[in-house]
């Protein structure tokens, strides 16, 4: 007895669909490129990396920048994740601050100091959570607040743990800014010393009258943030070396937990 077979016929996508699925990723390949180059990306340097051509890439990043998921820097730093990108960024990335939350709430009972954590977003630290500490005179800063990466403990953090030639292009980047003469080489040794004690400090360097220590992890995505706790510089020498105990034993503890 003979078998016959019957070849069915899979329906296909109408050529509208197919194109769409295609614009949607292509410009997902835009965003991860930009995404892997903090200090930013110009529009060949895109299409050389996603293979396409350049015309279609510009296309492609007029669209996202209407839509905020991408921005082109003012100071020619070239394209990068925009507004919009991140705020998402953020609500898709609230199990961290959910995760961190204890932590940051330990910490503030074992020093009665501000606790805060912040996301390396571009060249600024962004506020994502806090936990205000006990002492009449504290240090208060508000959520989505941004604060510079070579002048504080928890930017100085996250810089230790990117590769040189990227912490170098991302400061260099800020000191244009704002306008700042300085030289690699004394910030290059501070990154040094954080990525072997894995803690970082800013003694009066960005507000005087404020000193803060932190320490920087990254979190499944392999986005940076940083934990840290700021002190007023009155009662920084007799607290310093218990806060730092305490940040070393919660990096240890948050470091052990994210791995599960």
């Amino acid at each position: 007895m003979s078998r016959s077979t019957t070849q069915l016929k899979m329906p296909t996508a109408p050529r509208e669909a197919t194109n769409g699925i295609q614009v949607i990723s292509r410009a997902a390949d835009i965003l991860r490129a930009v995404k892997q180059q903090k200090t930013g990306m110009s529009l060949g340097q895109i299409a050389d990396k996603i293979d396409l051509p350049r015309s279609t890439v510009q296309r492609l990043v007029s669209a996202l920048e209407m839509e905020r998921f991408l921005i082109s820097s003012a100071n020619g730093g070239g394209i990068q994740l925009g507004p919009e990108l991140l705020a998402l960024g953020v609500a898709a990335r609230y199990n961290v601050v959910e995760r961190c939350r204890p932590y940051l709430e330990d910490l503030m009972e074992r020093t009665g100091e501000t606790v805060d954590l912040s996301v390396l977003r571009g060249r600024r630290m962004v506020f994502l959570d806090q936990v205000p500490g006990t002492a009449r005179l504290r240090t208060i800063s508000s959520i989505g607040e941004e604060f510079p990466l070579t002048s504080t403990a928890n930017g100085r953090a996250c810089l230790a743990k990117l590769d040189a030639d990227a912490a170098k292009a991302l400061a260099n980047d800020e000191w244009r800014e704002f306008g700042i003469k300085t030289h690699w080489k004394t910030l290059k040794q501070q990154l040094k010393d954080i990525e072997k004690s894995h803690v970082a400090y800013d003694l009066n360097d960005h507000t005087s009258g404020i000193s803060a220590v932190g320490f920087a992890f990254e979190d499944s995505s392999e986005e940076l943030h940083a934990i840290s706790v700021p002190i007023p510089s009155s009662r920084y020498a007799e607290k310093s070396e218990s806060v730092v105990e305490a940040l070393k034993e919660a990096r240890i503890a948050l470091l052990r937990e994210l791995q599960t």
